[in-house]
C-alpha cells in the first residue's frame, strides 16, 4: 500500500483505491414504507470520487482549511462522503444528531462556529428555525427544495480535474468536533484528531474479525461508537459493513439475515430494548456470531446470549478515551473487562487515591508509561483540565475492580439509586419490566419524590413504553414486578410514556423523563396504590 499516512482518512481511502477500488465496502439500508429494504452502496472508489466532488463544492462555499461545518443527518451514505471530503480539504466536520431541536441545536451549531450545514430532509425545518437569519450556508438531501443546493446534484457532477490534493497532513490536528451526549446539560465538544480515528485499525485483531466477516450498526454516525468503532474498522480493514439509516429493534435480526452480518455493536439501553421484544421461534436463526456490547446488564447477559445464539464481547470506553475489553467466554459475566497493554486503569477515591479491589470509586485511565492522555474540549479549558486532573483521564463513572483486575461498572456519577440504605441494581429492575409481554422498552431511574427522604435517598421510577397503550394493564405489570423482584427493588412509580427519549448513542435522556414525570401526573402510577 502507498506510503500515505492512513491516519488521515482521505489517505486511507486513496490507498485502498490503489488496491481494491471497486470493493463494495459499505451498504446503507433504509426500511421502506412496505417494510422492504432500500439500499445505497459505496465502494472505495466511489467514496474517493464523491469526496473530490464535495470538497470542490465546499471550496465554492468559501470553506478553507480549519473551518467547521455541520452534518445534521441520519446514517445516509452522504455522511461518509462528506467525511472524506472534509479530510481532503482539511476542514473540520461537526456531527449533530438529526433529532436535535430548538435551543440545543442552535447552541451546537453556533458553539462549534459552523460556517454551514449539510442537513437531512427530516431536520431541515429545525435548522432553518435557528439559522434562517444567519450568513451560514445550508445544503440538503431534499431534492424538492430548490432554495438550497441538493447534494445529489453535486454528486452527479464531474470529478474535479485536476483532482484536489489532500490538504490534511497533521494526524494530531482536529478531524471533527465530536459532541458528548449531553444527558445532563449542554454537551461538550471534543476536539477529535485524525489519529484518534486510527485506533480502529487495531480493533479487528482484538475482536477476532477477518475480511470474511460482515459488520453491522444501527447506531448514529454522529456518535463515537458507530463512527470510530464500526465504520472505522470497515474502512481501515476492508471488512464489508452494513449501516442502517436508524436503529430498529424490531428489524435488527431481519437485517442481519438479509445481509449475512456476523458482528454488530450495541449499547446497554439497546440490549434491554432488544431483549424486551416478544420472543420468536427464529431468534437464534441468524448469522451473527458475536455482539460488541457496552453496558449489557449482567442480569440479562446469559439469557440474551442463549436466546439469540450469540457471543457477548463486552467493552467499556468513551469518545474521550479509556478502554477495557472482556472477550466472549473469557472474563466473568457482567465485567467490562481489562485495559489493553497500552493503558493503565485505576479506581480512585475522592482524594485521587487508588482504592482496594472490591471498593467502588471513579474509573480512571492513563497511558502505560504513566503519562496522561491528551484531551481538549473546544473552548472549555476548565472542563479539559478537570477531565485530566492529577495525570489521570477521569471517566466520570463509578465502578470497582475485583481481585483479578476485572472492571465492573456501577453507574454514572450522580446517577445511582440508594433506597432504604441499599444501592439498587437497576439492571434487575429493567430485566423484570422488559420481560412483561405488554412492555416494549424500559428505563429505570431514581428521583426524590416524597418529602422527608433521607439525604441521598431516591425512589425507583420505572419508565415503560407499552406495546399498546390503550390496553396496557398497569396493575398486572406491578404484580409481575412484585413476583420477580425483592421488595426493595420494586418500582415506587410506573411512568407510562410513548417513547424513551434517547441520545444519538441510544442513551436514555433522564432529564426529559424527569420533566415529564413532574408535569404529567395522569401518566404516573403509584405502585403502593395497587395491592
Amino acid at each position: 500500500m502507498s506510503k500515505r499516512d492512513p491516519l488521515i482518512l482521505a489517505n486511507l481511502i486513496r490507498n485502498w483505491c490503489e488496491l481494491e477500488p471497486d470493493l463494495q465496502i459499505l451498504t446503507f439500508v433504509e426500511i421502506g414504507a412496505r417494510g422492504e429494504f432500500l439500499e445505497h452502496t459505496r465502494s472505495y472508489q466511489q467514496l474517493w470520487d464523491n469526496g473530490q466532488r464535495l470538497a470542490a463544492w465546499l471550496k465554492t462555499q468559501g470553506m478553507q482549511k480549519g473551518d467547521a461545518f455541520a452534518l445534521v443527518m441520519q446514517n445516509h451514505a452522504e455522511f461518509v462522503d462528506f467525511m472524506v471530503a472534509s479530510s481532503i480539504l482539511g476542514t473540520v466536520f461537526v456531527p449533530i444528531d438529526a433529532r436535535t431541536r430548538g435551543e440545543k441545536l442552535q447552541y451546537m451549531l453556533n458553539f462549534a462556529e459552523c460556517k454551514g450545514a449539510v442537513v437531512g430532509d427530516n431536520a431541515l425545518s429545525e435548522v432553518e428555525a435557528v439559522w434562517r437569519e444567519g450568513e451560514q450556508w445550508i445544503a440538503t438531501l431534499d431534492e424538492k427544495r430548490s432554495d438550497y443546493p441538493a447534494i445529489s446534484h453535486i454528486l452527479g457532477g464531474a470529478i474535479p480535474e485536476p483532482q484536489l490534493d489532500i490538504c490534511s497532513s497533521d494526524p494530531d490536528a482536529p478531524m471533527q468536533l465530536l459532541y458528548t451526549s449531553g444527558t445532563t446539560g449542554d454537551p461538550k465538544a471534543i476536539m477529535s484528531a485524525h489519529s484518534r480515528y486510527g485506533i480502529a485499525a487495531s480493533l479487528p485483531t482484538v475482536l477476532g474479525l477477518t475480511r470474511d466477516d460482515c459488520l453491522y450498526t444501527g447506531l448514529s454516525l454522529t456518535h463515537a461508537n458507530a463512527q470510530l468503532v464500526t465504520l472505522g474498522m470497515i474502512l481501515h480493514a476492508g471488512i464489508p459493513g452494513v449501516i442502517s439509516l436508524k436503529f430498529s429493534k424490531s428489524r435488527l435480526w431481519d437485517i442481519t439475515r438479509q445481509y449475512g452480518c456476523t458482528f454488530f455493536n450495541l449499547l446497554g439501553g439497546m440490549t434491554t430494548a432488544i431483549y424486551a421484544e416478544p420472543p420468536r421461534a427464529d431468534d437464534a436463526d441468524n448469522p451473527v456470531r458475536m455482539v460488541l456490547s457496552a453496558g449489557m446488564p449482567a442480569a440479562i447477559w446469559d439469557d440474551f446470549s442463549r436466546r439469540f445464539g450469540v457471543g457477548v464481547f463486552e467493552f467499556y470506553g468513551a469518545a474521550e478515551g479509556g478502554l477495557c475489553f472482556n472477550p466472549a467466554g473469557l472474563g466473568p459475566v457482567g465485567s467490562c473487562g481489562k485495559p489493553p497493554p497500552s493503558l493503565q486503569m485505576a479506581i480512585l477515591d475522592e482524594q485521587g487515591t487508588p482504592v482496594a479491589p472490591g471498593v467502588a470509586g471513579e474509573i480512571c485511565f492513563r497511558e502505560a508509561d504513566g503519562s496522561c492522555p491528551s484531551l481538549t474540549y473546544f473552548k472549555n479549558p476548565q472542563a479539559s483540565a478537570e477531565k485530566v486532573a492529577d495525570g489521570w483521564l477521569h471517566m466520570g463513572d463509578i465502578g470497582h475492580i475485583d481481585a483479578a483486575g476485572w472492571l465492573y461498572f456501577h453507574y454514572r456519577m450522580g446517577g445511582g439509586i440508594r433506597k432504604n440504605g441499599d444501592f439498587i441494581n437497576c439492571a434487575f429492575v429493567e430485566k423484570a419490566l422488559s420481560e412483561i409481554d405488554d412492555i416494549s422498552d424500559v428505563y429505570v431511574y431514581g428521583l426524590a419524590v416524597t418529602p422527608g427522604l433521607a439525604p441521598g435517598e431516591k425512589e425507583i421510577i420505572g419508565a415503560v413504553v407499552p406495546s399498546n397503550r390503550s390496553t396496557f394493564d398497569v396493575a398486572a405489570a406491578i404484580k409481575a414486578c412484585r413476583k420477580s423482584l425483592d421488595r426493595n427493588s420494586v418500582p415506587d412509580y410506573l411512568q407510562v410514556v410513548d417513547a424513551i427519549p434517547k441520545t444519538a448513542s441510544e442513551k436514555p435522556q433522564e432529564r426529559f423523563l424527569v420533566e415529564a414525570f413532574e408535569s404529567s401526573g395522569h401518566d404516573v402510577y403509584i405502585t403502593s396504590d395497587y395491592q
